[in-house]
């Protein structure tokens, strides 16, 4: 009897203890399963949340961008709407009011009421002109042209390193000059160079940059391109190719030809606008002087015409010892290499140091010797062999 009863007693403790485990484990997952769905509730929260930022963002009016012309009293602004130019005057709030000045862009809605100031903003492409960092090229790296770099270093360099000089002596610097030569004759490196001397900005642009399609586009990147340069100033502003925007003025009739007048406009305009001992310096470079609109080439914007010619013999031999600078020479002279190059522009005389060496690169020689030179001469100058000439012949 007593046995009975103590097998039944420990049969129900098994069975129970294997209940109690069932729930347990029930319990263990019942809880995963709350806890996931608590995370979904929360994400599927969070996806409402946006969703209802990105409606807000949808339902809402956008705002226009206009630019202040003038401010008035009693706390109305003139403004100018860019795109279609409306001209209106409306009123401001008095937190807003002390903030704006002639030439803010400010954020205006529908009814034309000013909701915030963005302040000074510029074009993309005038942004990617500027040089974070002055140039690093020098003028030891410029071969020859002595008198040259001397008189853009007078128009250029000292008005900004050296302006009590001028204020001394009275003397009103070139307002802009002008560099014009035949291609790769070191019109650039120049302005690169004087740009590093005076530790200013350097802005460089292309004269086609400034040619586009739509109208008024090109005239407010030279716009925005020179306010640019006062606020960056000591700035040098370096036009290359200006014969692109600044060619003498027809009258095709053409709405191309008349942008690419519009754009010249403004560009003159800005031009007269700078003081000749002001932090802003203009040069210009082309390979076409005679294109040029007679507009650009009177005094007062391009005072200083300077002429950057062929390398004479000493200039081509000077360039040569800067480029070979760095070679391992073998038993070569550069005399007889510049005898070879007549009439060869500095960028010429670059690529056949680098041609040379390149050459001997490709046979794995221990230096540089005189008929890798002779071949580097015949490449870049597109010479022929003496036995090529005679299957012309």
């Amino acid at each position: 009897m007593d046995e009975t009863l103590i097998e039944n007693v420990g049969k129900d403790s098994t069975l129970q203890s294997q209940q109690l485990k069932e729930l347990y484990e029930s319990l263990i997952e019942l809880r995963e399963k709350v806890e996931t769905q608590q995370r979904d509730v929360v994400k599927l929260r969070e996806e409402n949340a946006q969703l209802k930022r990105e409606n807000n963002q949808l339902k809402r009016l956008p705002l226009f961008v206009a630019v202040v012309i003038e401010k008035l009293p009693d706390g109305e602004v003139y403004l100018r709407q860019q795109g279609n130019n409306q001209e209106y005057i409306t009123q401001v709030s008095d937190d807003l009011y002390p903030l704006l000045k002639a030439g803010t862009k400010v954020a205006v809605n529908n009814a034309l009421s000013i909701i915030k100031v963005i302040g000074t903003t510029y074009d993309a492409r005038v942004r990617v002109m500027e040089l974070e960092t002055s140039p690093s090229a020098t003028f030891e790296q410029v071969g020859g042209l002595k008198e040259e770099i001397e008189e853009v270093r007078e128009a250029v360099e000292y008005p900004i390193t050296r302006p009590e000089v001028y204020a001394r002596l009275g003397v009103e610097p070139p307002k802009g000059i002008l560099l014009y030569g035949p291609p790769g004759t070191g019109k650039t490196l120049i302005a690169k160079a004087v740009a590093h001397n005076a530790s200013a900005t350097f802005i460089r642009m292309s004269g086609s940059e400034l040619v586009h399609k739509f109208i008024g586009e090109g005239a407010q990147l030279v716009r925005e391109l020179f306010e640019l340069a006062r606020e960056r100033a000591p700035s040098i502003v370096f036009i290359d190719e200006i014969d692109a925007v600044g060619s003498t003025r027809t009258h095709d009739g053409t709405s191309g030809s008349a942008e690419v007048q519009r754009t010249l406009m403004q560009l003159l305009a800005e031009m007269d606008g700078f003081d000749n001992r002001g932090d802003i310096r203009i040069m210009a470079a082309t390979n076409r002087p005679d294109m040029l609109d007679p507009a650009l080439l009177r005094p007062g914007r391009f005072d200083r015409i300077i002429e950057i010619p062929f390398p004479d013999a000493a200039s081509r031999t000077e360039i040569l010892r800067i480029h070979t600078r760095n070679l391992s020479l073998g038993d070569i002279t550069l005399a007889s290499i510049v005898s070879r190059t007549e009439g060869a522009t500095g960028a010429e005389l670059e690529a056949i140091c680098r041609e040379a060496g390149m050459i001997a690169v490709r046979e794995s020689a221990t230096s540089i010797e005189e008929e890798h030179f002779d071949a580097a001469i015949r490449k870049v100058r597109h010479e022929m062999p003496e036995q090529d000439v005679r299957m012309y012949l």
